[in-house]
Formats: structure tokens, C-alpha cells, sequence
């Protein structure tokens, strides 16, 4: 409910508002209530009061791994986290031991690495973090309302608040002395700027055309009681088709099945099973065969990576940033939304903590743009890798990569190669996957030679069956 005292704002009760209630607001939120008195999360839909997927998060209902690297920074932020996902059985997954990868043709050793994170639905992980949002006295929800438009000072250089609409159609403006846009994809914000006499911002959009197609299983077959997460990766040009087999919470699985390049997998009972068996491998559709499905097949094909260049304007409205996929979206195939999402709750707080070192505690002048800067140094390396790899299909659309691009592309196919002979190529694999390491890693001496030794290795023997096709065991 929309009430008199949110529309009024003064410094000595220091307020933030927080357009979406997903993962980057919500974490957003928690930094916010360390610099500001009270701290209103904007939300279209109404929140379950338990884990349930939710109109507003279409891709709710698709698998979601969280990276080691987000799993840490959660815990950072929300102390017990950890303990709750355990409490709920959200396994811990080691990604080494775990999770069979299949690379090129070829499975990779397991072994334990320390790289583990808890398997969970998007909704519970979700829920958890309100949960704990909740227990923070500088914290509110406003649910099942919508901000229409950004209210700003006479001259338009500082944003003031928001206009929203609840439910009922009732409208009312919330004044506020910092606004963060996290709604996603959808975000009006380049919509909202040039209302107040701003440019939109340039857009970078790679498309591999990916989709999904996801169930979820209360069980599977025999064939997957020896890990607790399987991956059968795609392999550019020839073969588009994949899946995933993912252990979340009360020992239930989720199933993914990918396609590149607009071979969507179905969503009807015949066609979803028909894909799995025509994979490179049999496991998944052997687990599934024998599995017992609790949810319909829910398709998405939303998955373009898509960076909105906020960071190159040179104009921009103090007391007003903008985060999370409002900013950079990327193909969900490589798992990096959420963390990265928590990387930038990390940035945000470091940027806080400068402005208070610089200016006086109600003075955010300048907060914005350098936000934005320090978020796009954030975004390069995960979109680096994201697109990168997108661009090894020949039906993705964007800026073609060029020779750089692709010479990373046959040395990063040695690496893959490599970590199916080398385990501590396949550790180093992981770590950069996990966004615990830069890709620079594949670059250390003793990583090259592993690979070159590898590559030299199988030149020399490619007349022989490529090894450990067979099995991921």
C-alpha cells in the first residue's frame, strides 16, 4: 500500500529506492541498508511465501547453477546462507568430482577440487535471500506495483524519486536520494533518460539463438545415481544440441535440454524425449527415461547477450544507477547472471564507500557515472566470454569476431581438449569458469605446455579412437 510517508524525503532519513525485486535488486537492497536509513524495493508482482516460480521471472522456471565465486559472495553478504540451502537439501556439488563434463567429445577426470557451490532452484535461493532481506529493519517491500516514470530536479540533472502505480491503478510519487534500476531485461530505463532529455544508450546484442527446453524431476534413472550434476556441452558447428542434469533441493533434479542456432528443443512429451536420445551422448536420455517428471516442459528462447552501454554516455543524471541484467544480459547457457549480479552488489558497496570517503553522507554527486564506469569493468570479462563463445556458431548474429577472436578460439579448444588429459588443466578450466580466476590462466607457462603437449599428443595419434568417449565414470 502506497503511503504518505513514502512520498516524502528528507536528509535526515536518508532513502533508496530499488526498481526490482529479482537477485540484483535484492542484493543491491542488502548493500543499501548499510548506507541508507530505509531502503523500498519496487516490485511488479506479489512475492510467494514460498519458493514457486513467478510471472514477472518468465526464466524462473529454468535451471539455474550459481558459480562458486557468487556462492562466496552471497555468504558474504548474508551470513548462514550456506547452512539455510542445507537445511532446505541443496546438496554441495564439488564441480570437479561431482559434475561429469563432456568437452569436445571427450569426459573429463574427476576428482575433488574445493570448487563446490549448493544445488538449488532459482526460487529457493531467491526466497532465502528475501527472507533474510526481511529480518533488516531499513528494508521494505512494496510488491504488485510498477514505477511508470524517474522524477528529477528542475534541470533534470538529479533524479528525486520515482512515479509508481499500484494494482488499483492508484499513483503516487516516492521521493528518494538514490534509485537503482534492476528490473531486468526489460528495463525502461534508456526510455525513462530520454524523457528527461538524455541519450538512449548504444547496444551490443550477440545471438546465438539458444534455447531451452526444462522439466523438473522428482527422480531419475539408475544411470544418474554416480553424480549430482552432468553437463553434455554443445560442440560448434556440427553438433547444436545439449543438456544438463542439475540436483537442486529435496533431492529433485533439473533437466535442461539446449539448442543453438534456432534448434529449439521441444516442449511436448514425444519431442522433448526424442531430442534427449538424439544427444551425443545416451546418459541424459537414460536418466530421463526412467525418471518421474513433477512440471510440465517449459521452453525459453530469450537468451541473446545484450549490453547496454550506460558507461559511454556523456551525460548522465546523478542519484540514479542502473544494474544487474538492466545493464548486461548474458546467453544463460555459461551460468554467470547471478554471479555476476553479485559482483555488482560488490561494486556498488565500494562505490558507496568512496563517495563517503570523498563527500559529505548526503552528497552523492558524481556516484553515478563512476558506477557505471567501474560496473562495465566488471561486465567485460564475463561478456568477453559469454559472447565469445556464442560466436563460434555460424548463425550468430552481432559484430563478427575478428582474427584475435578467433586465434582464442583454437587455443581455448586446446585448453578443452587438454583439460580431458590434465587435471590441472581441467582445475584452471573450472576456476575461470566459476569467475574465480581471469581467463589470463590459461596462459600461465605451465598451463601453455600442458596444452601444447596435449595438442602435439593427439595430432600424433589421431588415426587412434579419440579416449574416454565411453563413459563419465
Amino acid at each position: 500500500m502506497l503511503t504518505n510517508d513514502a512520498r516524502s524525503s528528507d536528509s535526515s532519513n536518508r532513502r533508496a529506492i530499488v526498481i526490482g525485486g529479482s537477485i540484483a535488486g535484492l542484493l543491491a537492497a542488502r548493500v543499501l541498508s548499510d548506507y541508507f536509513d530505509r531502503v523500498i524495493i519496487v516490485e511488479r508482482d506479489r512475492f510467494p511465501e514460498k519458493p514457486a516460480p513467478r510471472q514477472g521471472v518468465p526464466q524462473s522456471y529454468q535451471l539455474h547453477a550459481l558459480l562458486t565465486r557468487g556462492q562466496r559472495i552471497l555468504e558474504q553478504l548474508f551470513p548462514g546462507l550456506k547452512d539455510e540451502l542445507v537445511e532446505k537439501k541443496a546438496l554441495s556439488i564439488d564441480w570437479t568430482a561431482d559434475c561429469p563434463l563432456f568437452l569436445l567429445g571427450n569426459w573429463t577426470h574427476r576428482f575433488p577440487s574445493g570448487i563446490t557451490t549448493n544445488g538449488c532452484t532459482r526460487t529457493l535461493l531467491e526466497t532465502i535471500i528475501r527472507r533474510h532481506l526481511a529480518s533488516y529493519s531499513a528494508v521494505e517491500f512494496l510488491e504488485a506495483t510498477h514505477v511508470t516514470e524517474l522524477l528529477a530536479n528542475l534541470d533534470n540533472t538529479v533524479v528525486t524519486g520515482v512515479r509508481v502505480k499500484d494494482g488499483n491503478g492508484t499513483e503516487a510519487e516516492l521521493l528518494a536520494h538514490l534509485v537503482v534500476d534492476a528490473s531486468g531485461r526489460n528495463s525502461k530505463a534508456p526510455k525513462w533518460l530520454q524523457s528527461l532529455g538524455y541519450e538512449m544508450p548504444q547496444e551490443t546484442v550477440v545471438n546465438s539463438f539458444l534455447g531451452y527446453a526444462s522439466r523438473l524431476y522428482e527422480s531419475l534413472g539408475n544411470s544418474a545415481s554416480d553424480y549430482k550434476a552432468f553437463y553434455l556441452m554443445p560442440k560448434a558447428p556440427d553438433f547444436p544440441r545439449g543438456g544438463v542434469l542439475y540436483q537442486v533441493e529435496e533431492g529433485r533434479w533439473m533437466v535442461s535440454l539446449i539448442g543453438v542456432g534456432r534448434d529449439y528443443p521441444p516442449t511436448d512429451e514425444a519431442g522433448f524425449s526424442n531430442f534427449a536420445q538424439s544427444l551425443s551422448s545416451p546418459e541424459i536420455y537414460q536418466a530421463i527415461k526412467e525418471g518421474k517428471s513433477v512440471s510440465p516442459i517449459y521452453g525459453y528462447r530469450k537468451t541473446e547477450n545484450c549490453w547496454r552501454h550506460y558507461e559511454r554516455l556523456s551525460r548522465f543524471p546523478d542519484n540514479f544507477i542502473i544494474s544487474g541484467d538492466a545493464v548486461c544480459a548474458f546467453n544463460p547457457v555459461y551460468g554467470q547472471g547471478m554471479t555476476v549480479a553479485a559482483l555488482g552488489a560488490l561494486t556498488l558497496d565500494a562505490c558507496l564507500k568512496q563517495q563517503n570517503q570523498r563527500r559529505a553522507n548526503v552528497d552523492l554527486t558524481g556516484l553515478a557515472q563512476r558506477f557505471q564506469h567501474q560496473l562495465a569493468e566488471v561486465n567485460r570479462v564475463p561478456w568477453v566470454m559469454a559472447t565469445g563463445e556464442d560466436f563460434r556458431w555460424p548463425t550468430t548474429e552481432g559484430k563478427h569476431p575478428g582474427f584475435v577472436t578467433r586465434l582464442m578460439h583454437w587455443y581455448l579448444d586446446r585448453v578443452m581438449q587438454a583439460a580431458s588429459d590434465s587435471t590441472e588443466v581441467y582445475k584452471v578450466f573450472i576456476e575461470v569458469a566459476h569467475l574465480l580466476k581471469p581467463p589470463t590462466a590459461f596462459f600461465q607457462p605451465n598451463i601453455v605446455w600442458q596444452v601444447l603437449k596435449s595438442a602435439v599428443s593427439r595430432s600424433s595419434n589421431s588415426s587412434s579412437p579419440t579416449r574416454r568417449t565411453v563413459s563419465p565414470a
